[in-house]
């Protein structure tokens, strides 16, 4: 039989999608499942989005649309833009996606060519990793432990661009972690991107309208914009607007970069379906009452589930102030046993959690630090507070 190409033995599945899907099949079979795995905001745009998709689909008439995206909906990006600050970019700047991941997978393939280094700091996004090795880039992992909160030091990044490595990824607010730059964390780390002009920098904002606290949104062009020039912004409408399943994502790049990311959606996709075009005009350009009660409704979850991690003996976790996740150090669990299994790692605590009470969260060790788990706290309330107990319970049985 013929082989497939070499590039499909660094190809894997998505561990948050293993792990959610073990937890949808023990549901299905009847099973009492609280599902902290799975990255979705789990709550629906505003009706003025269906409102326009609705619009849309009588007046369809079947046409490709534009490989860059759609005129109404590239100038409402350019809005959203605005209102976090970013001003002087045009149509040309901005590239779709298939969502935020295929953005992604998009730079890397236009930026990276096969041995290209790539660097990016621990804990990380599952997909980091699995696109670059895809690709086969050369990959330098940055340590960020919970010892000092999960956030990069501009030390350590200055060490590692001294190797000037084609692009550094960076991500604020943080999945796994929740954690986000202040202000001054993100002009030192502007400052040293600064001093190696050979790099180019991906910044992974989707999350910049789930902020709490005060602390507020800020990206390295805001504080050294002549940092644009090599700079993509990346953003989506699945996380602040509640359209995961729309598969919506954009880029703002220097314009030589989105030309390039245009070609490719030439090539891999064509265009968004008008009908989702639509619905991201809406979403967009419409009322964000929705957005801004999320955003304070997750900010009351995050404390809830602060409240209960802080509870457990031994377990440390660095306060997140934005997405809606938290990322705990369980690591107090190793080396015990809960009815006679025992517990060696994160992967062994998340098994066994999951099948003893019925709660499912990803393993770190799936975004590279393997004493932690990821929590994702958007369920409903009460089955929050339901999987909250039940995590404290497995603890307090752990011998």
């Amino acid at each position: 039989m013929p082989a497939l190409a070499q590039r499909m033995s660094r190809a894997k599945p998505s561990a948050i999608m293993v792990i959610a899907d073990k937890a949808k099949k023990l549901k299905a079979e009847g099973r009492s499942i609280v599902n902290f795995s799975i990255g979705v905001p789990n709550f629906l745009p505003g009706e003025h989005v269906y409102e326009a998709a609705r619009a849309a689909l009588k007046t369809d008439t079947g046409a490709y649309g534009s490989n860059r995206g759609r005129d109404d909906l590239l100038d409402a990006f350019l809005g959203h833009l605005q209102e976090s600050r970013f001003t002087g970019y045009t149509r040309a700047n901005l590239a779709i996606g298939i969502g935020a991941k295929q953005v992604l997978y998009n730079l890397c393939e236009a930026l990276l060519d096969p041995g290209d280094e790539i660097v990016f700091p621990t804990p990380y996004w599952t997909s980091y990793m699995d696109i670059a090795e895809i690709l086969g880039a050369k990959i330098t992992l940055l340590p960020c432990p919970p010892e000092q909160n999960y956030k990069l030091t501009p030390a350590q990044l200055d060490k590692a661009l001294a190797s000037k490595p084609k692009v550094f990824l960076f991500n604020n607010p943080s999945n796994p972690t929740g954690m986000v730059y202040t202000r001054e964390e993100i002009a030192a780390i502007a400052d040293v991107l600064m001093k190696h002009p050979d790099t180019w920098i991906i910044a992974d904002d989707i999350y910049n309208r789930m902020v709490f606290d005060g602390v507020g949104y800020h990206n390295v062009v805001h504080l050294r914009p002549e940092l644009r020039e090599r700079t993509a912004i990346m953003d989506s409408l699945s996380k602040t607007y509640g359209m995961p399943g729309w598969r919506v994502g954009f880029v703002t790049a220097p314009e030589r970069l989105a030309t390039a990311l245009v070609t490719l959606n030439s090539n891999h996709i064509t265009n968004l379906p008008e009908i989702v075009t639509a619905a991201g005009v809406a979403a967009l350009s419409g009322p964000q009452d929705i957005t801004r009660e999320k955003c304070a409704d997750f900010s009351r979850r995050r404390d809830e589930v602060m409240t209960a991690l802080l509870s457990i003996p031994g377990v440390k976790c660095p306060r997140p102030q934005g997405a809606f996740y938290v990322f705990p150090d369980i690591s107090v669990a190793f080396g015990k046993s809960h009815d006679g299994r025992k517990i060696g790692n994160d992967v062994d605590f998340c098994a066994a959690l999951l099948d003893a009470k019925g709660v499912a969260c990803v393993p770190g060790s799936a975004f590279g630090e393997p004493r932690a788990l990821r929590i994702s706290y958007t369920c409903k309330p009460a089955e929050l507070t339901d999987g909250l107990q039940r995590l404290r319970e497995f603890f307090a049985e752990l011998g």
